[in-house]
């Protein structure tokens, strides 16, 4: 496994304008080396079809265990951003509840072999959901319009920032390629490379690093851009140039909070800051 990445060294922040240390309120992105960006809540409105399928997952498991109904507070609290089976593990222990992990598990009493959506584990609910997230996401995804003006713009010719999508999601690939995005992006880190690479996912900040590293950049030059508190953690873990907020329901206090230097509504906020500093303020 790859060790966690050094603590965050300080550096001059953004807090959204209001108690700016540097002197313009929203940062100019192109003054970066890269932009490392999350991928559901940031790119593309996934975010609302994993609510929609972990909804419909865990209000019917619970129902059947005869615990505390779920809410949408909880996809914030213990789900959003975080791997799937590190998220199912943290609602389940919400309510008291301990599963096995998988089929390899000792604990499990069923049948060896193929884990299943079927089966009574951790993993099986996470299959489980997935499956009825893939069905969601076959009617098709559009991405969010202020996300490609700011992307079309930090790739135009001329520019010099690269970007990637750091995500803890296995279903990264697909959900571009639905968005049709899939070829805007040098780099894709997504939870298969974080398994494969055996990367601690998000609050740690792991693969943001990697992402940051497959592009050759020091992290220090790179802006992690997240809607999930525990991605915007995972950004403060890291010595990185900037963490910025996008506030998609998780609320701007809470972002700032988890660590984020700034926050906007929309990514379409910073396309007309674009090229307008030094790149004095950018720490390299």
């Amino acid at each position: 496994m790859r060790p966690l990445h050094r603590a965050r060294r300080p550096r001059a922040t953004y807090d959204g304008g209001m108690t700016a240390d540097l002197p313009d309120a929203l940062p100019d992105l192109a003054a970066f080396d890269a932009v490392l960006f999350d991928l559901d809540g940031v790119i593309t409105p996934t975010a609302d079809l994993h609510r929609q399928a972990w909804s419909v997952v865990f209000t019917r498991y619970f129902v059947e265990r005869g615990v505390a109904p779920y809410t949408e507070q909880d996809y914030f609290d213990h789900i959003d951003g975080r791997p799937r089976s590190e998220g199912v593990a943290a609602v389940l222990a919400s309510r008291g509840i301990t599963l096995p992990a998988d089929r390899s598990d000792p604990a499990w009493e069923g049948e060896k072999g193929e884990d299943a959506p079927a089966d009574e584990t951790v993993l099986g609910l996470g299959l489980l959901k997935n499956t009825d997230f893939l069905a969601l996401l076959n009617r098709g995804i559009a991405a969010y319009p202020g996300s490609v003006a700011l992307l079309d713009a930090l790739t135009a010719p001329g520019t010099t920032t690269r970007v990637a999508v750091v995500s803890s999601s296995k279903n990264a690939r697909p959900v571009l390629t639905a968005a049709g995005l899939i070829d805007r992006f040098e780099v894709i880190v997504d939870g298969n490379v974080a398994a494969a690479e055996g990367l601690p996912g998000k609050p740690a900040p792991d693969t943001y690093s990697y992402g940051a590293e497959l592009l050759g950049v020091p992290s220090t030059g790179a802006v992690v851009v997240e809607d999930a508190t525990s991605g915007v953690a995972a950004g403060a873990a890291g010595d990185f140039g900037l963490v910025l907020g996008v506030d998609r329901g998780a609320g701007a206090q809470a972002l700032k909070d988890a660590g984020a230097d700034v926050v906007v509504a929309d990514l379409a906020d910073l396309v007309d800051r674009l090229g307008t500093s030094d790149g004095s303020s950018a720490v390299r």
